[in-house]
């Protein structure tokens, strides 16, 4: 007889059982001045990035902040990854990111969480030298650790990073929730096409309705 199991996604977070990770969301791909954009005319930021930059701040970002906020009254779990070598010189990088170019040093401003969403002292980051989180960092470890069934996703960018860590997770058992309008890329019709060829793979859902469906505190403990 076949075992029990979930037939779908649309579960509400247990909240001891849960976690949150904002992927790349770093000076070094979000910052005019970081290395991805610091060699760009400002006529390719206007142009060819405007798009990006305009979702990022106007929508991605805040909703990102309003996810954060939510997670850590609730109590529930955060992480961060960003782009960082585990050397200065990158000798350490992917063969893709090496082909491209990306390297982000160990201990560089670039591969430092923006600001607005800086980590508190506890929260764990994960330095990774690939696309995906699950694939050049511990971070599946570490979630069993700590007892997480339930990952939410958010960051950058929505077709490459975020795509990436979407299956990967959903192919090690976990039950994926992403949240779209916390999510960005380099144009509007990346975005879509990401979305449509993952949406077998995770429940996608806006940060509104994952906020508003009240989050359930995580319990502290005591009487």
């Amino acid at each position: 007889m076949a075992a029990d199991h979930l037939t779908t996604r649309d579960v509400p977070l247990d909240p001891a059982a849960s976690a949150i990770l904002f992927i790349d969301v770093q000076n070094f791909s979000v910052s005019r001045e970081g290395g991805e954009f610091k060699d760009v005319s400002d006529a390719d930021i206007a142009g060819k990035y405007g798009y990006y930059f305009n979702r990022i701040r106007e929508v991605a970002i805040p909703n990102m902040q309003r996810l954060l906020a939510g997670f850590r009254k609730a109590g529930i779990e955060v992480l961060h990854t960003t782009i960082e070598s585990l050397t200065k010189d990158g000798r350490d990088r992917s063969l893709d990111y090496k082909i491209t170019g990306f390297n982000v040093p160990k201990g560089s401003w670039d591969g430092k969480v923006i600001d607005e969403l800086e980590p508190l002292e506890d929260e764990i980051v994960f330095p990774k030298s690939s696309s995906s989180v699950f694939v050049s960092t511990h971070i599946d470890y570490v979630l069993r650790n700590l007892g997480v069934r339930q990952i939410v996703l958010c960051g950058l960018l929505t077709d490459q990073c975020v795509e990436s860590a979407v299956r990967d997770a959903c192919d090690l058992n976990y039950l994926v929730t992403l949240v779209p309008d916390a999510c960005g890329t380099y144009s509007e019709e990346r975005h879509n096409t990401s979305l449509s060829a993952i949406k077998g793979y995770c429940r996608q859902i806006s940060t509104d309705d994952l906020l508003n469906s009240n989050l359930p505190r995580r319990p502290t403990g005591g009487k």
